[in-house]
């Protein structure tokens, strides 16, 4: 029989928003649980480096994440990695995984985005022979060789650049005439030798045999079409909202991403969301970690509130 586990609030998510969140909560005298379907750190533990965070000036995302977690090791949190999530009912303040049933007042969810595909031919088959979503976890896999990067905001580029730590060439493809990156960002970027700029691209086909050999794209102009000879295609052309299981659960924008108040607050009562997965003007781990703490504070004024 799948046991049962009661807490005031449940996290759904372990990245820099959830760990936020959990320490917030254990602080308001919350019993807490944080539940993640993989290791805690989310997508910050993919990045090589993180400059923009305050107080670090240049930190590896693994590292600064091992010091959020251990922050929240302090407060007695009750943590859930690689747990898989087979439902969720945010009515009722349900979960349910493989291993146990999560019984909560409280949920805050915390489940961050992915990668969006390109949604062209090739790409999910060449996946893992030649298309990668992670420079960092890949990279390496290209040394001495040709890749191309999808898009033209600053993951697209800052990978780009870390990239030529290996490969002796890298092209960055942009479906406008102008990067979207912040300046400093494409400043570096255009000083290095290895970078080629391909404006007014679009992605058409990936192909490939076993691995990816070629990069066929269109002019967003012209309309003429051409190929690159590449080893290995990056996209970072934006994300997605992880929200299986919650569709439909509560109100989402047109691209999925969950609506919420300035308090973190969902259309469910008692549901909070936080992070990448709710609709937001900046996706950064500096804005995660700011709507962990928001969300858990009035997590705990909303438990305070059932006790009145």
């Amino acid at each position: 029989m799948t046991k049962l586990l009661e807490f005031d609030t449940v996290i759904l998510g372990g990245g820099p928003a959830g760990l936020s969140a959990a320490i917030y909560c254990a602080r308001g005298a919350s019993s807490t649980a944080i539940i993640d379907k993989g290791m805690l750190g989310g997508q910050p533990n993919n990045y090589s480096e993180l400059e923009n965070y305050p107080g670090f000036g240049l930190i590896d995302g693994f590292d600064l994440m091992q010091k959020f977690e251990l922050h929240v090791d302090k407060f007695g949190v009750q943590k859930f990695p690689l747990q898989e999530i087979e439902s969720i009912d945010l009515k009722n303040k349900l979960i349910q995984t493989k291993e146990a049933a999560f019984q909560a007042k409280s949920i805050i969810i915390a489940t961050g985005a992915q990668a969006k595909k390109l949604g062209i031919p090739g790409e999910k088959e060449l996946t893992g022979r030649g298309v990668s979503y992670c420079a960092v976890c890949d990279g390496a896999f290209y040394k001495g060789k040709t890749v191309a990067v999808i898009g033209g905001g600053n993951a697209a580029v800052e990978e780009a650049m870390y990239l030529t730590k290996f490969a002796i060439k890298v092209y960055i493809i942009h479906r406008r005439d102008q990067l979207r990156a912040d300046k400093i960002v494409q400043e570096r970027a255009m000083k290095n030798e290895k970078i080629e700029f391909v404006l007014d691209a679009i992605p058409k086909e990936i192909i490939g045999q076993d691995f990816v050999d070629t990069l066929s794209i269109e002019n967003t102009k012209t309309h003429e079409a051409s190929k690159l000879a590449v080893d290995g295609v990056f996209p970072y052309i934006g994300f997605a909202p992880n929200v299986e299981g919650l569709n439909g659960q509560l109100d989402q924008d047109e691209a999925g991403f969950i609506i919420t108040d300035e308090t973190m607050r969902t259309s469910v009562e008692g549901v909070f969301a936080v992070g990448d997965v709710r609709k937001s003007p900046l996706r950064q781990v500096i804005t995660a970690a700011s709507d962990g703490a928001v969300g858990a504070v009035y997590a705990v004024k909303y438990l305070e509130s059932l006790s009145c």
